[in-house]
């Protein structure tokens, strides 16, 4: 096989699974960020949902279950091959309980229904035993009312399933993630650049120049190349980039900006996941009994935009910081009383976030707008020019895996 030269925009999960991927079939990879160091946005600030498609229930359809589903299903045996890490010490211990808010846009009993279809897609499916934990002889339960009592606000809360889904630690993930690309001899990281456009250097459109600048506001402009193959796995702004080569593969562009609470407590509590769907609502993540996430929508969320560029995001000091945490821990309290015991056990609480891109706009509580949906996911090609849409943290491995074949194929 010819050794080719490319290049990977981007050193989140995406672009870093790709470059793994590549090197190990004996290709060089340049890796461009605008970040200075690898996984610095929300492939390490997000609360890492394996995801098999219970989140989904707006899309009664099974699209998006079903495109989530091979990822999720994939995702242990992709990191560990792909890092040092094992996965079952930073999964979250227990199955997720999802609890039906008021005002979800999925009533109760056809979220009942949907997760029931789910259900029966995971458990049917043959690789279903190689997710983090076996799922192919789980079933969804329905909480009894004194369950979901002990769990939740009934005024607020109006069903609970068990469904199992589970979630790792993104921050440990990321650590086995920077020293695996820190180990690899043939990927070279540029850290500190951000990607303006990507020029072809021939009508054949198999020759390229990456086009940056010195960090995300830089004024100092730099080109590098020729590349053989350019792979874009930018997260927010990667339609921008894909125009510059006269490429529009997504339908539709829709960026948003969150933050979370990422909590690390002084003493062990008792280790419970429970997303509050279907809507703008919340969830908690417990990887332990001292490591926590925790969200709530409309606090975390600082900017979104249905647009190519990804808007402003307000520059956050200590005290508004302080302002979304004390926030979050509240509104969270009040429909989970047991979120009161992280908030006075926590030693440190950090707010992170990072962007979220999906092929589909409309706000989370409009019952029918498209962003509900994941199913758009996938690789897009112009002649060696690649652009993924990893829809999903999870999908992001086996989508590399992939992406790294046809390139090596180019």
């Amino acid at each position: 096989m010819t050794r080719r030269r490319v290049a990977v925009l981007g050193a989140g999960i995406m672009g870093s699974s790709t470059a793994l991927h590549l090197a190990r079939l004996g290709v060089p990879v340049t890796v461009f960020d605008h970040e200075n160091a690898p996984f610095r946005g929300a492939s390490r600030w997000n609360e890492g949902k394996i995801h098999l498609g219970f989140l989904y229930a707006a899309d009664p359809t099974l699209g998006t279950a079903r495109a989530v589903l091979p990822g999720g299903l994939d995702f242990k045996d992709q990191v560990e091959t792909l890092t040092a890490i094992a996965l079952g010490p930073v999964t979250t211990p227990g199955d997720d309980l999802y609890l039906v808010h008021r005002d979800s846009v999925t009533a109760p009993e056809a979220a009942a229904r949907y997760f029931a279809a789910v259900s029966e897609l995971v458990r049917s499916h043959p690789e279903a035993h190689r997710y983090l934990t076996d799922a192919s002889r789980t079933r969804v339960e329905r909480l009894s009312p004194a369950e979901l009592f002990d769990l939740a606000d009934p005024s607020v809360v109006v069903a609970g399933f068990r469904v199992p889904e589970r979630s790792v630690d993104t921050n440990r993930v990321a650590d086995a993630f920077v020293d695996a690309l820190d180990g690899e001899p043939l990927i070279e990281l540029r850290p500190g650049r951000h990607v303006t456009g990507v020029a072809s250097l021939g009508e054949q459109r198999d020759r390229w120049r990456v086009h940056t600048t010195n960090g995300r506001d830089g004024d100092a402009h730099d080109e590098d190349g020729p590349f053989d193959v350019v792979v874009n796995a930018l997260w927010e702004g990667r339609p921008r980039v894909d125009r510059t080569v006269g490429h529009r593969p997504d339908s539709a562009e829709h960026h948003r900006y969150r933050v979370s609470l990422f909590v690390r407590t002084a003493t062990a509590l008792e280790p419970r996941s429970a997303v509050l769907a279907v809507g703008p609502f919340g969830d908690v993540k417990s990887y332990g009994e001292r490591d926590f996430y925790l969200s709530w929508y409309p606090t975390g969320l600082l900017a979104r935009a249905e647009a190519v560029d990804p808007p402003p995001v307000p520059a956050l000091n200590d005290g508004e910081r302080e302002r979304i945490a004390t926030e979050v821990f509240a509104t969270l309290g009040h429909v989970l009383p047991w979120v009161r015991d992280i908030e006075r056990a926590a030693a440190d609480v950090r707010v992170q976030g990072g962007w979220v891109y999906s092929q589909g706009g409309g706000l989370l509580d409009d019952p029918v707008a498209a962003v509900h949906r994941r199913d758009r996911l996938g690789i897009s090609r112009l002649g060696s020019y690649f652009s993924v849409d990893t829809g999903k943290y999870s999908v992001a491995p086996t989508l590399a895996e992939r992406l790294a074949r046809a390139v090596a194929e180019v």
